[in-house]
């Protein structure tokens, strides 16, 4: 018998896992995977490295270049004034752009 409960905690856990894994990808899937920036004649690609509860994505480059943008929002460095092309933009203009590149 425990090993039955075993086989079923299991394969509940598998699913559970499955769904948030699913819900997650798809918060995901709403955001590009990488962001072409240009800052000072230096050309940048921030990557996605986290999202938060309220849609809150976080994109990191090298030399610790970070910002953040959410769904309809425009872009803000994190922990610096430093400006480049990506700054005040939306997730609609970096696709229009161009700069936005996407996985599928």
């Amino acid at each position: 018998m425990s090993k039955s409960l075993a086989v079923l905690l299991v394969a509940a856990s598998v699913q559970a896992f499955g769904s948030s894994a699913h819900a997650e990808g798809v918060l995901f899937d709403q955001f590009p995977f990488a962001v072409a920036c240009e800052y000072k004649g230096t050309q940048h690609a921030f990557y996605l490295s986290k999202m938060t509860e309220d849609s809150t994505a976080t994109y990191m480059a090298s030399d610790n270049f970070a910002g953040t943008i959410t769904l309809h929002g425009e872009a803000k460095a994190v922990g610096s004034d430093a400006g480049g092309s990506c700054l005040g933009t939306t997730l609609a203009e970096l696709r229009a752009s161009g700069q936005a590149r996407d996985i599928k």
